[in-house]
């Protein structure tokens, strides 16, 4: 069955936000790079109102962004998440072997500057490990397995990312920005895992599940909408001086991140077939193997190599191509939905709920 007719069998619809996502995507970043060119004062300030590096406007975006599916999660199939080892073993392999590898072979290739390729190596070295679960909300994938990896990528960076880049990089005493992954993992993960649960508790015993699941995670899923659109726009705000004044050497930078999400989202994608994985767990795999903790690399550049480095510019680049390529790479991946072990059969997606109102389905492990 196509994921045409399966959405028509089921009564799915797409919302406001997915039916014109790119329209959304491209008024945000140009709506963003206009407000960063005509009023420069309020890419400083996103600058200046900063703590260990993460710029707290646009943390606030992330988090609202974050709290709709950290409200989806169910804790209790974490325990059936742990038992799930292929598409655990999947992404752990992608991010610690090969993405990092992949990134200095393209960044070696397509950027001779010596501090430009430093950047985009960096870029490859952090695994994401916040903003990657709304991908996998976005793309219909395992969200309960999806946090169980990116806690213990939060961990893996911790121990192994100050050893990656003294490995890629070629110097000595590259910093590991405890704080900083510390401060990121707790605000974009704990703390809207922690309010989501408490609300789903809560909301369910005073409202039911049914009008959880439908009402209340609708509501939440277009301020989720909203707060990344907010996101792209305090993006593209504080770089656009970047983007405006190099315009050529921004697009010469861009070719290794495509080219390393390109091809990181394919390679996932071969291997959750070739090991016969199902829809959301392959969902899962893509948006992991491919994604960058962009803060991690941003601060590490800063420090090594100073504020205003050519390092420092490369790491921007990533963040700045994040959003569309992911809602892509989510797009194609649900189209492709059908062709995986149990294909589109049961309602991955956007169904409707208590009252008519649509919402996300929760997509169980393994099924």
């Amino acid at each position: 069955m196509s994921v045409a007719a399966h959405e028509r069998r089921e009564g799915l619809s797409l919302g406001w936000f997915e039916r014109f996502i790119y329209l959304w995507i491209i008024l945000a970043g140009v709506g963003g790079l206009v407000l960063g060119r005509t009023i420069p004062q309020i890419g400083e300030a996103i600058e200046r109102i900063s703590w260990q590096g993460v710029s707290l406007p646009l943390a606030t975006a992330m988090f609202f962004v974050m709290l709709p599916p950290m409200a989806k999660v169910k804790i209790a199939e974490i325990k059936n998440a742990t038992r799930n080892v292929k598409p655990t073993l999947i992404t752990l392999v992608a991010n610690w072997l090969i993405a990092p590898a992949l990134m200095w072979a393209l960044a070696n290739v397509f950027v001779p500057e010596p501090e430009y390729r430093a950047g985009i190596i960096l870029l490859g070295l952090a695994p994401c490990t916040a903003m990657v679960l709304f991908w996998i909300y976005f793309a219909r994938g395992n969200l309960v397995q999806g946090v169980m990896v990116t806690a213990i990528n939060a961990v893996s960076t911790l121990l192994l990312y100050g050893a990656m880049g003294t490995f890629y990089l070629g110097v000595g005493g590259v910093p590991v920005p405890f704080l900083l992954i510390l401060f990121s993992s707790v605000l974009f993960v704990g703390l809207p895992l922690l309010i989501g649960q408490l609300a789903r508790h809560y909301l369910t015993r005073l409202k039911g599940e049914a009008w959880f699941e439908g009402r209340f995670l609708h509501v939440m899923g277009d301020v989720s909408a909203v707060a990344l659109l907010a996101t792209m726009v305090i993006m593209f705000s504080s770089q656009g001086g970047v983007i405006l004044e190099n315009p050529v050497l921004v697009l010469r930078l861009m070719v290794p991140n495509l080219l390393h999400y390109l091809i990181m989202i394919s390679l996932a994608v071969g291997a959750s077939r070739l090991l016969r994985l199902n829809y959301p767990d392959t969902a899962m795999t893509a948006m992991i193997s491919s994604s960058s903790q962009f803060e991690v690399a941003i601060g590490t550049a800063m420090v090594l190599f100073g504020v205003g480095s050519g390092a420092a510019l490369a790491t921007v680049i990533g963040p700045l191509l994040e959003i569309p390529l992911m809602v892509t790479a989510a797009k194609v991946l649900w189209k492709m939905a059908p062709r995986f072990k149990g294909g589109a059969d049961k309602p991955v997606g956007l169904r409707r709920g208590a009252h008519g109102a649509p919402s996300a389905a929760t997509v169980e492990a393994g099924e």
